[in-house]
């Protein structure tokens, strides 16, 4: 696996969401043995990069990655979140980034990771009551302790992105970015590249979706966060196999599969974007990899830069407004 770097922070050309492995979608948290057996296999790959969380479970996702990475923890840039558990005893999903709950947060990913530092801690949301200077200068302790080594920011917009890099260096911001959900591009990435800060990019299949595995709606449970997302409502999923089709199309003439050509798109984007696609059995996680040896044409990239936008918001309405914007 060829690697790059998000600022100063040396990791996999792809990386591997696990949050799926224990939360968010159908069949989630069924079969450990095979969520550690495809850790095991992304490691033996070369993937260096394993993003979890704490409110993955909550907290089950932390305990399995820092099982399977067990007595391999030098292979392993260990990347995983906060901010949306107040501690103690709050209620999971509300924002809470204040320096107490940033402090006691790390310390619980601490043990449950199994690790003595944090390689990437990002803040999961922005927290609107407390000032990301706040939020940054607590991190900044954390760094000066060795708990942790790098600051990250998950779904921030640009003046804050600009407001915690003066207070800390901020080595990569994490955002959903795919062939159907390209925000990042206006006022994200631009920033991000004149302050030298890289680029994470979560669901960069699409949920699935961009693989071409996807072509009804109702086929999810209600634990499944696809379930009430816009874009794969009844109305709003025929709608856009438009863009699946495409996908199709053009790895068709790649020899390779729909999920390699998007993440193959989204590698030819620069070597600051670090795409992180989740996947809980080892056979998706060798597939995914092997994307880095595709190389797509000038006029293959120009056939996807061109794809319509998707129909229907990528996530539902309370969770948008959890996101900051510029």
């Amino acid at each position: 696996m060829r690697q790059t770097r998000i600022r100063d922070l040396k990791v996999s050309r792809i990386g591997l969401g696990t949050m799926g492995m224990s939360c968010g979608y159908t069949g989630s948290g069924a079969d450990e043995v095979e969520s550690v057996r495809a850790l095991h296999r992304a490691l033996d790959l070369g993937v260096t990069l394993l993003d979890t969380a704490e409110i993955y479970g909550p907290y089950t996702n932390e305990r399995l990655v820092g099982r399977a990475v067990g007595g391999r923890r030098d292979q392993v840039v260990l990347a995983t979140k906060f901010g949306l558990i107040p501690h103690p005893g709050g209620r999971p999903g509300q924002p809470d980034s204040s320096p107490a709950n940033v402090r006691t947060a790390v310390e619980g990913s601490l043990r449950r990771l199994g690790t003595e530092y944090i390689d990437l801690c990002y803040q999961h949301r922005v927290d609107p009551d407390t000032p990301i200077e706040d939020t940054v200068g607590a991190l900044a302790d954390l760094v000066a302790e060795g708990k942790i080594r790098h600051i990250g920011l998950s779904e921030a917009g640009a003046a804050t992105i600009r407001r915690a890099h003066a207070v800390h260096p901020i080595t990569a911001v994490q955002s959903e970015y795919s062939l159907w959900t390209r925000d990042p591009e206006e006022a994200v990435l631009p920033v991000l590249r004149e302050l030298g800060i890289g680029f994470v990019a979560y669901s960069p299949l699409g949920h699935g979706f961009l693989t071409g595995t996807v072509r009804s709606a109702g086929r999810f449970d209600a634990s499944d966060l696809r379930s009430d997302n816009p874009r794969f409502s009844a109305e709003n999923l025929p709608r856009n196999l438009c863009i699946a089709d495409e996908i199709e199309a053009v790895a068709a003439e790649a020899d390779a599969t729909p999920a390699q050509v998007a993440l193959a798109w989204l590698l030819a984007k620069g070597d600051d974007i670090v795409p992180i696609p989740g996947s809980r059995r080892a056979v998706r996680v060798q597939e995914n990899t092997a994307a880095t040896e595709v190389l797509l044409t000038p006029e293959q990239l120009a056939r996807l830069d061109a794809l319509p936008p998707a129909a229907g918001a990528h996530h539902t309405e309370e969770q948008m407004r959890m996101m900051d914007r510029p």
